[in-house]
């Protein structure tokens, strides 16, 4: 699955609001690019989705049915 493909997926599943999908999107644009970018700029973007990442915390403790099993 390319990032195009993942990219139509978040949409058909209404993910746009759900950070780790578009976390998700972000790595693998990143991935697809990584051959273009130097080594310091690539663990500066994988920095960047780790910290957005860390920065979701617990909020979805108490949610996980809501937040997780949505759509199912």
């Amino acid at each position: 699955m390319d990032s195009r493909d993942l990219a139509q997926y978040i949409e058909s599943v209404d993910g746009l609001h759900k950070p780790w999908l578009l976390a998700q999107l972000r790595l693998k644009k990143l991935q697809e690019r990584r051959s273009r970018l130097s080594d310091a700029d690539y663990v500066a973007e994988l920095a960047q989705i780790q910290d957005q990442l860390a920065q979701l915390g617990d909020w979805w403790v108490g949610r996980e049915d809501e937040v997780f099993r949505q759509g199912r």
